[in-house]
């Protein structure tokens, strides 16, 4: 049978309800007591119960199934999830917001400034002030490439496509950022290279992108190219971060890229400003972009890695586009047609078999079956 308990810190556990395996025969007898000695009663049961659990744990002969019963670790991820996709999903529309006012330099400039602070400050109380600077002072190079390369540049790309497309098509187009990433692990990456039904999500998710872009009239064509450019970018720095700098605290890489793209744009950006005072509405949408959809969104992926893994981290790709169409028509009257739907679905489907997920979704139903079947 099954009983709850929460083990102390010491035995190795976080204090969370978990369920453990019992025998009948294991547990303490059962004794009736008058209600005044109700508490004293529970509390001795316990511990005869705790007895019971450490003394099976020494004989092998407990249990765990953690992913049975964990009220927080089973709701968490979820959530972690859904709010990720709504945060990166209003990104696009509040960049649509910003270019009103602002060149993409001073955007990114605006956005990636303030991101860097507060990360500073997470970093700070975190990871203490030596530790991070010795942290990038080991990998400072590589640091600062994937910096250039997979937060600057695509940064910039982005927002100079933003305006000239719509925002919704953009977030379609940057949902293909998993199928260059295959791309150039095919190529380029053997330890993440990628072959069978990968290789079709990759044509089938091809096919999306093009019949997207190629619907574009010609004066958008070129800023649909540079969203394109942005996905492949984002490909590239992931490929490149993940080999490089794997030992490197997610923290310190999304301070450390934020710092060094934000001394990058800094000329251009502070000369490009406007001369005349910030709207409103640009000053929050800034504000916004950089504290929560930067600095936030990356502690929360990487929270969603640790908790859930990186195979449900990577369902975020699929919930951003529909969010952004949706915050895009609503808030921005953008419209959309057939084709930029039919694009979004082959996208997807090719993210889909790109990543593996159909793959992995299979080989669980068939154990699970199996098991099942035993």
């Amino acid at each position: 049978m099954f009983v709850a308990a929460v083990l102390r810190p010491e035995e190795g556990e976080d204090r969370e309800l978990e369920m453990v395996r019992v025998s009948p025969e294991q547990l303490p007898d059962t004794v009736r007591f008058p209600v005044s000695q109700t508490k004293g009663a529970v509390k001795g049961l316990g511990g005869d119960l705790r007895q019971v659990i450490q003394c099976n744990q020494a004989r092998g002969g407990i249990s765990r199934e953690r992913a049975t019963l964990r009220f927080k670790g089973m709701r968490r991820p979820i959530v972690i999830l859904m709010l990720l996709a709504f945060i990166w999903g209003a990104s696009f529309m509040l960049i649509k917001i910003a270019d009103r006012q602002l060149s993409p330099s001073t955007l990114i400039l605006g956005r990636l400034g303030s991101a860097a602070l507060l990360l500073a400050a997470i970093a700070v109380v975190r990871l203490g002030p030596q530790r991070t600077l010795a942290e990038i002072r080991a990998a400072w190079g590589w640091l600062v490439v994937i910096g250039l390369v997979n937060t600057a540049l695509p940064f910039w790309l982005l927002s100079w496509g933003e305006t000239r497309i719509d925002s919704g098509l953009a977030s379609i187009i940057q949902g293909a950022v998993p199928i260059f990433n295959a791309l150039l692990a095919f190529a380029f990456f053997r330890e993440a290279r990628v072959n069978g039904l990968r290789l079709v999500g990759l044509g089938i998710g091809f096919v999306g992108v093009a019949l997207l872009v190629g619907d574009q009239p010609h004066g958008k064509l070129l800023a649909a190219l540079a969203v394109v450019a942005m996905a492949l970018c984002y490909a590239i720095g992931t490929l490149l971060a993940g080999r490089y700098l794997r030992g490197t605290p997610p923290l310190v890489v999304a301070l450390a890229s934020t710092a060094v793209s934000t001394l990058a744009v800094l000329p251009v950006g502070a000369a490009q400003a406007p001369s005349e005072a910030w709207h409103g509405e640009t000053i929050m949408a800034i504000l916004v972009l950089g504290f929560v959809g930067t600095a936030i969104a990356y502690l929360l992926f990487f929270a969603l890695i640790q908790r859930a893994g990186p195979n449900y981290a990577t369902l975020v790709t699929y919930l951003v586009p529909p969010i952004a169409l949706f915050y895009g028509a609503v808030f921005l009257g953008e419209s959309f047609g057939a084709i930029d739907f039919a694009s979004l679905g082959l996208i997807l489907v090719g993210v889909a078999l790109a990543t593996g997920s159909v793959r992995l979704a299979s080989l669980r139903a068939g154990r699970a079956e199996a098991r099942e079947a035993a």
